[in-house]
């Protein structure tokens, strides 16, 4: 492309857009929004009523034990059933004055 020299001097005006190119997830349909006037009624899709904008979420902070996955390390679990009473044997020597008489 040759450029005479009365276009080489001039600068171009560049086009600002104040409008947002959105993408419906719901419809897959794309349609822009201005950005100066962003309203209540602009967070839902005009083809399919979709509300396309989400309401932020503050973390709560919270203090977690991070382990492995249980079916590989089971050492983090308690076992919460109640232990078995302990067998009595024949030669255990605690309760012999009982069966001695």
């Amino acid at each position: 492309m040759v450029r005479s020299r009365s276009q080489q001097g001039r600068k171009l005006a560049v086009l600002t857009l104040l409008a947002q190119t959105f993408a419906c997830k719901k419809c897959k349909k794309c349609f822009r929004k201005d950005a100066q006037e962003f309203e209540d009624c602009d967070e839902y899709c005009p083809h399919c009523d979709n509300h396309f904008v989400l309401d932020a979420i503050t973390p709560t902070p919270a203090l977690r034990v991070e382990r492995e996955d249980a079916r590989v390390d089971a050492r983090m679990l308690r076992d919460d059933r109640l232990r078995a009473e302990q067998q009595r044997s024949v030669f255990d020597m605690t309760d012999a004055t009982e069966r001695l008489g």
